[in-house]
């Protein structure tokens, strides 16, 4: 009787919740990694965690970090002027509306650079900020004092869109995005007022609308971070979603799903996310009896 016993008394995390997320991550026809966790309890739910996989643009979150964190220790400021030259812009098979808006160059409040990065998933603004950060070995340095291990931020938006490999250099594994959203949430490594500004603009992202917001209920607070990649040959390398949901009590989750190498098209990518995003709030969003 013991072992069964065992069994109902366990968390319930340890059981249904990473079951549902093999059998979402079985519609990907390539790679899924998942993690969740109910922030402030020890509850956890992961699928392939462990795992490395390409960021793309979840990356402009821990650099926008690591440049606030120089903000917040004065070596910049969010009213300073950068100057973005022509030959810093992304090519136009990238996301660029800085590029768009202003094809010969910009000059613009660092601020500005900052809000395009993180709420527009600008590629140019990310570049620049990245520069300003001292580069990607600055940026991991800065992760690193924060205790995150398995994230590596090592090339620019420039550089993968040379070379299509390059993009596997900028890793992540599942348990490590959700540990820094873990610590962003928690307040480290950011002043209460940058952190709030990230937060902000985390929130009013207008990327990847059916991804982790997809089939939550309307009006759900989500503060994300999504990355996405070109399609070569029929494989999409990247179509990622991580961030911090809000359950109806107050309460938060975070979670992060990267969809690797897939050949499926990018509404089954996205359902993937989705799913996996409505599986741990159905999960969380009524209290677990005491």
């Amino acid at each position: 009787m013991l072992p069964l016993l065992l069994f109902f008394l366990a968390p319930p995390q340890s059981h249904d919740l990473p079951a549902r997320f093999a059998v979402i991550a079985g519609q990907s026809q390539g790679k899924v990694g998942i993690a969740a966790a109910l922030l402030g309890t020890p509850e956890r739910a992961a699928f392939h965690n462990a795992q490395r996989f390409p960021m793309q643009s979840v990356y402009k979150f821990p650099i926008a970090m690591a440049v606030l964190h120089l903000v917040d220790g004065g070596s910049l400021s969010l009213d300073q002027v950068v100057r973005i030259a022509r030959s810093e812009m992304v090519p136009a098979a990238l996301h660029s509306p800085i590029r768009d808006q202003h094809p010969e160059g910009a000059a613009v409040s660092l601020r500005e650079v900052l809000r395009y990065a993180v709420s527009e998933s600008d590629g140019t603004a990310s570049d620049v900020l990245l520069r300003l950060a001292g580069g990607p070995a600055r940026v991991t340095a800065y992760l690193r004092t924060l205790g995150i291990r398995d994230l590596t931020v090592a090339t620019t938006e420039l550089e993968m869109s040379r070379d299509t490999r390059a993009q596997y250099r900028n890793w992540a594994t599942p348990d490590a995005a959700v540990a820094l959203l873990t610590a962003f949430d928690a307040g480290r490594g950011l002043t209460p007022a940058s952190h709030a500004l990230l937060r902000q603009w985390m929130t009013a992202t207008a990327t990847g609308p059916a991804r982790i917001k997809g089939l939550l209920p309307p009006g759900t607070v989500v503060a994300h971070k999504t990355g996405t990649s070109g399609t070569d040959q029929g494989f999409t390398a990247a179509t990622n979603d991580i961030g911090l949901v809000t359950l109806p009590d107050g309460r938060r989750f975070a979670i992060a799903v990267f969809v690797a190498d897939s050949t499926a098209d990018q509404t089954v990518r996205e359902r993937v996310i989705a799913q996996a995003a409505e599986a741990a709030w159905n999960h969380w969003k009524v209290p677990s009896p005491r």
